[in-house]
């Protein structure tokens, strides 16, 4: 029974989340239905990590959940919040009227939304790489890697500069090539949920799909010790252009549980914000 259910979490999760998105758009209420999605997400995989652990020693407390909760809240949740829906939602409605620019708004909206998390990710891809291979950005972006354990509260653990940047590199581009407040919406929160599965501390055998989405079973390789390993699977939700230039990695091996960094992190949330500029060695 447990190994059944471990075939079926993801795509469970993943499909029963993005429905009930798209029922509140269709209901008028697409923001309202986001937000209570993602947070009935959020303590439906709480409950099945204490059920059914990838690994029981990560459910142990590593002392961080207030930095986490600080980071998700004010760095990655305000970010999100004022630049995705305030700003970004904001200019799609406000350019609606003009026509779609170079978009195919003639598409069904399922097309549209796959051929956004294909623009979206193009732009995401090269960031994170780019946080991983570039010392200056990898100041930052080493604030998430140096969590010791993965699991639903630290999916949102980013400094507020790697959250920005982040965001800056995928939704302009769906904008400047007229796509509607729908689409973006929907690569929104195909984003977030992912971000929240990628990220869980639950048996998941996801097979096929690890060639086609970002998986838990990826993104455990991408929080190696080991960099042969860690700077591989940079895909946000999509893992195709990792398999395009060749940074794809699944192993048949289990992940490893000793997970993070090998320098210094401040263990509390003001001085993880100020660790990039202090010049400490990477």
């Amino acid at each position: 029974m447990r190994c059944f259910l471990s075939y079926l979490w993801w795509p469970v999760l993943f499909a029963g989340s993005l429905g009930l998105v798209c029922l509140g758009m269709k209901t008028g209420h697409d923001v309202l239905a986001f937000n209570l999605t993602y947070l009935g997400l959020a303590i439906t995989v709480a409950i099945v990590e204490r059920l059914m652990p990838h690994e029981r020693e990560w459910l142990a407390n590593d002392g961080q959940m207030g930095p986490d909760l600080a980071h998700t809240l004010l760095n990655k949740g305000l970010a999100q919040v004022i630049i995705t829906f305030v700003t970004f939602m904001g200019i799609a409605d406000w350019l609606a009227p003009s026509g779609g620019g170079f978009w195919p708004t003639g598409w069904p909206l399922a097309l549209q939304t796959a051929l956004g998390l294909v623009v979206v990710e193009a732009g995401l891809y090269w960031k994170h790489r780019l946080a991983h291979e570039w010392p200056w950005l990898w100041r930052f972006h080493a604030v998430h890697h140096s969590v010791t354990r993965l699991w639903f509260f630290n999916t949102g653990r980013f400094h507020v500069v790697d959250t920005v940047t982040g965001l800056m590199v995928g939704m302009p581009v769906l904008l400047l090539l007229g796509a509607p407040r729908d689409v973006l919406l929907l690569v929104s929160a195909i984003t977030a949920i992912i971000g929240m599965l990628t990220h869980c501390n639950i048996e998941m055998r996801c097979g096929v799909l690890n060639y086609v989405f970002n998986t838990p079973a990826l993104h455990r390789w991408h929080h190696s010790k080991d960099l042969s390993e860690g700077n591989r699977n940079y895909g946000e939700n999509l893992m195709l252009f990792d398999q395009i230039f060749r940074t794809f990695y699944n192993s048949p091996r289990r992940p490893p549980a000793d997970i993070g960094i090998r320098h210094y992190m401040p263990p509390d949330f003001v001085g993880q914000l100020k660790a990039p500029f202090t010049g400490q060695p990477l």
